[in-house]
């Protein structure tokens, strides 16, 4: 599943390649695409047809595309294979192309979403006055969103009563953080996963957050993770961060700071990877 850096290197290149262009026309070529537009695939065309994209926009993995003269946004889904692309007219079309939108300029390139496994999808909602999407108006700030407010995360951090992964996943507490970067930053912090977070002092709390600003910052600058060719940026190309991974991914591996070998344990339908010497297991139960 695409986290914060994946998300935001494809807005990036959306801001760059969609943004201020009108669109011509659109087309649904599978119903399971628009699923979350509850008005259908017709309402969801005839909604696009003459409207101007505004700036792409992200918080935490959540990305949309407002529609500059209304007060709707087309909010994307990538779920776990979506594919936003933007490819010239002449390209063939991919084999599990989903949604084509034209743009009504001379530019000779086009908006596709691509999707295998058909868990993603595009859909036109409401925006609120802070500008997100209604049905997400309850994600909370991510911890690259200058207005994420450190303080106020700490404070509701220590009354969660909860375990500090099971927390940073918690994305109406910080959103963005998702498995593979929460691993990451808790290696580097030196914290094992089951930390109560009833236990976190303010400094352990803002050096979390500074790793996982770190962390992601390191992922953008490679263009995101990529395990496979299913996540990819707006050209079709895959990220390289997975190369400079510390912790996810890496069981028997040696530690890249004591050399002990990494281990991995079953998580909540997911894994998580630390080292049992860098980050021991809590003493107090969760």
């Amino acid at each position: 599943m695409p986290e914060l850096p994946e998300v935001e290197v494809v807005r990036r290149g959306l801001e760059r390649w969609v943004a201020h262009r009108t669109v011509a026309d659109a087309e649904v070529l599978h119903p399971r695409a628009v699923r979350r537009h509850l008005a259908g695939a017709d309402d969801f065309v005839h909604r696009l047809k003459g409207h101007r994209v505004g700036t792409p926009s992200r918080r935490g993995k959540y990305l949309w595309l407002p529609l500059e003269d209304t007060d709707q946004s087309i909010l994307a889904h990538l779920g776990m294979s979506g594919q936003l692309l933007v490819q010239p007219h002449i390209a063939p079309d991919e084999k599990h192309l989903r949604i084509r939108i034209r743009f009504a300029d001379a530019r000779d390139t086009e908006l596709r979403f691509v999707d295998q496994r058909t868990f993603g999808g595009l859909s036109l909602h409401d925006t609120t006055p802070d500008g997100l999407p209604d049905v997400i108006a309850h994600i909370a700030r991510d911890p690259l969103d200058p207005l994420f407010d450190d303080e106020a995360f700490h404070q509701t951090l220590r009354r969660k009563r909860t375990t500090i992964k099971r927390a940073l996943l918690d994305q109406s507490l910080i959103s963005g953080v998702g498995n593979i970067y929460a691993d990451e930053a808790l290696w580097r912090t030196r914290l094992h996963y089951d930390r109560p977070t009833a236990t976190f002092t303010r400094p352990r709390t803002h050096q979390l957050l500074g790793h996982i600003r770190d962390v992601m910052n390191a992922a953008l600058a490679a263009g995101g993770t990529s395990f496979d060719s299913l996540y990819v940026n707006i050209n079709g190309e895959s990220g390289y961060f997975d190369r400079s991974l510390d912790a996810y991914g890496r069981e028997g591996l040696p530690c890249k700071r004591c050399g002990t070998p990494m281990r991995r344990r079953p998580w909540m339908n997911r894994s998580s990877y630390y080292c049992p010497k860098c980050q021991r297991p809590p003493r107090v139960a969760p």
